[in-house]
């Protein structure tokens, strides 16, 4: 896929120098047309981008990280520079009391009232009000698996159940062709809680001690725990099981079909529950540019830019009225746009306290070191 255009900070061109007089007859609150975005790369639709630029007359310049570690330093450390950031709820949660984020007044973004009202209930413990981010997409994370690889090792397999990743006699048969998990310790370590029946954000040690014993017996039989490589993986054959989101299992299945691929790639959310994940938009509370930023919301809070982000990426977003305009391979795909009886299953993202973060930061430290 060709995605947005990607224009570098770091290659800007210096604002020209103007007159004096000229600059001190601007008015006090007049901001430069400019929009420093930090966000995962192609997340925001090609044409969205144009459109907001031709009918605003703010260049957008566009960072990419590739992990939610480096999104967090920077907002948290300060003085980042951005406007409008893509943080999950969980990490919302800690911007707020951080006051690492401006509010966001809902009643002056125009579409606020097309979203999804269970997403923003979702939002509503990290974001009391929704008054700090905005949900932008939502999903779940479960399994991706090139199905005739997988059957042809396990005629009989479970492909909608986490036994096929976490159980070893399952495991076992599809490590020659190729496991991999997601590297994102609270998804994940959240997710074999709730797999083993226990809640997914337990404190108890003996949960935890449980997970952590779940995960070292998958260990043998992965071939790796990354970020970003699964959906090529996949696409490619080079793998046949991956514990990973939901939009790149889409977005592999594409990959294959246009290179034709003589297999399918599929993904199931798991009969057992899982994670839902929401990515939203948020002010940092230094964004140069807040007024830029508000603009970019609402703009983002068309339908039609909602649309156009999830026919190119599969993931569902949580504007109701972009619902009509998505294709029918998107908004009929029950994997994708889960039916509410599936939804009824899904857990959310929370707040996890510092001591509980650091116990299961190092569990999966000694998960990965094995």
């Amino acid at each position: 896929m060709i995605g947005p255009p990607t224009v570098w900070r770091g290659s800007t061109v210096k604002p020209s120098i103007l007159p004096l007089l000229l600059t001190l007859a601007l008015p006090l609150h007049a901001e430069e047309k400019v929009l420093n975005i930090y966000n995962w790369n192609e997340y925001v639709g090609k044409q969205a981008l144009k459109d907001f630029e031709a009918e605003t007359g703010i260049k957008v310049h566009y960072d990419i990280f590739d992990n939610v570690d480096m999104l967090e330093s920077k907002v948290l450390t300060g003085r980042s520079g951005y406007d409008v950031i893509f943080p999950t709820i969980a990490m919302v949660g800690r911007f707020i009391p951080a006051k690492a984020l401006q509010p966001i007044d809902p009643q002056r973004l125009g579409g606020f009232a097309n979203l999804d009202p269970q997403v923003l209930g979702e939002m509503a413990a990290a974001d009391p009000g929704n008054r700090y981010a905005v949900p932008y997409t939502w999903g779940t994370t479960g399994l991706a698996m090139n199905r005739q690889e997988v059957e042809k090792r396990i005629p009989d397999a479970p492909l909608d159940s986490l036994d096929l990743l976490f159980k070893p006699e399952y495991a076992s048969r599809l490590k020659d062709c190729g496991i991999a998990i997601v590297d994102a310790p609270q998804e994940v370590i959240s997710i074999a809680l709730h797999y083993l029946g226990r809640p997914p954000y337990s404190q108890d040690s003996a949960d935890l001690e449980a997970a952590g014993d779940l995960l070292a017996a998958l260990k043998p039989n992965l071939r790796y725990i990354g970020f970003g490589t699964q959906t090529s993986d996949l696409a490619n054959g080079n793998l046949c099981l991956a514990l990973t989101f939901n939009g790149d299992a889409s977005m592999a299945r594409f990959q294959a079909e246009e290179a034709g691929k003589p297999y399918e790639i599929v993904y199931r959310i798991p009969r057992e529950g899982t994670l839902m994940w929401v990515d939203t938009m948020a002010v940092p509370a230094d964004a140069p540019h807040p007024e830029a930023a508000r603009a970019f919301i609402e703009f983002m809070l068309r339908p039609e830019s909602m649309a156009e982000l999830s026919n190119g990426m599969f993931f569902a977003n949580a504007n109701q009225a972009a619902t009509p305009l998505l294709d029918e391979a998107v908004s009929g795909d029950p994997n994708i746009y889960p039916p509410q009886e599936v939804r009824a299953k899904l857990f959310g993202e929370e707040l996890i306290a510092p001591k509980l973060l650091r116990e299961r930061t190092r569990l999966w430290a000694r998960f990965r070191g094995m």
